[in-house]
C-alpha cells in the first residue's frame, strides 16, 4: 500500500532562501510557478522570448533564458515536453546547474531510458501531478488541492524526500495526498494509460452500433458526446468506481457487472496489455518515439489524418456544428514544440 503524504509531512521551510527555475511556461509550468510563488517560493521562469514568456511577464515573473535561469537557482523545475527535455538539458541545464541543485522532473520519462543522466551530486526529484496544468491552479485556489506521484530518483544532499514533499506542498498536492512512486512506476503507468485508452475502444464501439443501424448522431451521444462520462467519472472520482453504481439504474448495473463480462476475453485482454507493459518496460517504446520524432512524426501524422477521415470523426463534425459546439483546432495537433514553452 503507497504512502500518501499530507501537508502535516512537508515542512516549507525547506524552501527558504532557495529560488525554483521553472523551464516551460506551458500549462503545467504556468499553474506550478503561480503556486510556488504564492506559497511564498522565490520563482524566475527561464522561456524564450515568446508568446509564453510574455505571459509570464505579464504574470509578474521574471523571465530569464533558459541556462541563465538554471544558473540562479538551486532547484529547477524542467516542465518541457518530453521530445525536446533531454535537448533542453544537455543545452541549457547541465553546463548552468549549480553544484548541490535539485531537478524536479513532472514526467519521468527521460530520466527512466537515460536520456537525462544527473551529475552525482544532485538530487533527482519527481513530482508528478494527476491532474491538468489548469485544474492545479484551480485547486489550489479552492484550497482543494490535486493528487500527485513523489518519488526520489537520486539523494545526494541526503534531503531529497524532504525537499520533493517541501515541493508538493508548496504547488498545493499535498492539501489532497502526494503518493510515494517512483521514476520507473510513473513512466509505466504514464505510458500504459496513453497506449490503452478510450479512443480506440469509442471507435470500435461506433463502427459496431452503426453496422447494426444506429443513427452515427445517435451513437456518440451515448458513447462521449453528451458529457454523460465526465458526470459518471467524477462520480468514480469522488466515490470509487464501484461506489458510484448506486447512481445508475438496477438495468445499468447489471448490465455492466453480470452481462458485459460475458462477452470481454479477459485473459485474451490481459494478455495484450502485458504485451503493452513489456513493451514499455523494456525501453523498445522509447526508442520507438525518438526514432519517429527525429524523422519527424510520419506515423503520427499519418495516424491522425487516417482518425480525422474516419467515418466517426465526420459525423461528429456535423453533430458538433449543429449543437453549436466549439472544436479543437485540429491544425495545430501535430505542430512539434519549437521550445520549451508548450508542455
Amino acid at each position: 500500500m503507497a504512502t500518501i503524504y499530507r501537508d502535516e509531512d512537508a515542512d516549507l521551510g525547506r524552501l527558504a532562501g532557495r529560488t525554483v527555475a521553472v523551464l516551460g511556461y506551458g500549462n503545467q509550468g504556468r499553474s506550478q510557478a503561480l503556486n510556488l510563488r504564492d506559497s511564498g517560493v522565490g520563482v524566475v521562469v527561464g522561456s524564450p522570448r515568446d508568446r509564453s514568456g510574455a505571459q509570464a511577464e505579464e504574470d509578474g515573473f521574471e523571465v530569464l533564458a533558459l541556462g541563465e535561469a538554471v544558473a540562479r537557482s538551486e532547484i529547477v523545475f524542467l516542465l518541457v515536453p518530453d521530445e525536446v527535455m533531454a535537448g533542453v538539458y544537455d543545452t541549457h541545464v547541465a553546463p548552468n546547474l549549480a553544484q548541490g541543485a535539485t531537478l524536479d522532473f513532472a514526467s519521468a520519462f527521460n530520466v527512466t531510458h537515460g536520456r537525462i543522466v544527473a551529475p552525482e551530486e544532485a538530487d533527482v526529484v519527481l513530482l508528478a501531478p494527476r491532474m491538468i496544468g489548469s485544474g492545479v491552479r484551480e485547486t489550489f485556489l479552492k484550497g482543494t488541492g490535486f493528487p500527485s506521484l513523489v518519488g526520489v530518483g537520486q539523494d545526494a544532499s541526503g534531503n531529497a524526500w524532504e525537499t520533493v514533499l517541501a515541493l508538493a506542498r508548496a504547488i498545493g498536492s499535498t492539501r489532497m495526498g502526494a503518493v510515494r512512486s517512483s521514476f520507473e512506476e510513473e513512466t509505466l503507468v504514464d505510458l500504459f494509460s496513453e497506449q490503452c485508452g478510450a479512443l480506440q475502444t469509442f471507435k470500435v464501439f461506433f463502427e459496431v452500433l452503426t453496422e447494426a443501424g444506429v443513427d452515427p448522431d445517435v451513437a456518440i451521444l451515448e458513447l462521449y458526446g453528451s458529457g454523460e462520462l465526465s458526470e459518471v467519472y467524477g462520480a468514480a472520482r469522488d466515490l470509487g468506481l464501484w461506489g458510484q453504481l448506486p447512481l445508475h439504474s438496477h438495468t445499468s448495473q447489471y448490465g455492466q457487472q453480470v452481462v458485459g463480462p460475458r462477452y470481454l476475453d479477459q485473459e485474451g485482454l490481459k494478455a495484450s496489455l502485458r504485451e503493452v507493459v513489456a513493451h514499455i518496460r523494456s525501453g523498445a517504446f522509447a526508442e520507438e518515439w525518438r526514432e519517429e520524432y527525429a524523422k519527424g512524426l510520419p506515423k503520427l501524422m499519418a495516424a491522425t489524418d487516417e482518425n480525422l477521415r474516419h467515418p466517426m470523426q465526420l459525423a461528429e463534425n456535423r453533430l458538433y456544428e449543429r449543437l453549436g459546439r466549439r472544436q479543437s483546432p485540429l491544425g495545430n495537433w501535430l505542430a512539434p514544440p519549437e521550445d520549451p514553452g508548450g508542455n
